[in-house]
């Protein structure tokens, strides 16, 4: 089997995880099946570029990276209506405490930068090695390892607050 006959099976096996990336960079599910397709069709456009026996995964994550970031140049009016929207009401029904915790994760990731979320969310939910994360974010692996790091404090600074809160109350 050729590298050619490797490469569109594996492409297709990486459209949940960028699928995963793109809502989590476009945070609209429209917007990130955009953005997966233009990554599918620049990676299919640009299959001669990938070196077999490297990070395929890193290289379309990287893409679809840069995907991004080209349609966030472009569109900037309509990002700055998207930070605009009204956050999520916390009046769920009873039964929801899990809904509730991630609601509050994500409130608390907002509190963290665009470069800590981003690696936090590569390392932590979407299980990239940091080698492989720090290419797709463009930075050394030490970069990437201090956002990480930064990130998690950050956090457990903010969760260790509320719960001394919640003892108190």
């Amino acid at each position: 089997m050729t590298a050619d006959q490797d490469f569109r099976p594996a492409l297709t096996r990486l459209l949940p995880d960028l699928r995963a990336f793109a809502r989590f960079l476009s945070r609209d599910p429209a917007a990130a099946d955009d953005l997966v397709q233009d990554t599918l069709l620049r990676a299919l456009r640009n299959e001669g570029q990938w070196q077999p026996g490297t990070s395929l995964r890193a290289w379309t994550f990287s893409i679809l990276r840069n995907a991004w970031f080209e349609d966030r140049r472009r569109n900037a009016a309509r990002r700055r209506a998207l930070d605009r929207a009204p956050p999520e009401e916390e009046g769920h029904p009873a039964g929801q405490e899990h809904r509730m915790e991630v609601m509050g994760l994500a409130r608390a990731m907002k509190d963290l930068t665009p470069e800590q979320q981003e690696a936090l969310v590569l390392v932590g939910a979407l299980g990239f090695s940091t080698e492989d994360a720090a290419r797709v974010a463009g930075v050394q692996v030490g970069t990437l390892k201090a956002r990480v790091s930064r990130a998690r404090k950050a956090l457990a600074a903010r969760y260790g607050n509320e719960a001394d809160q919640e003892v108190t109350d």
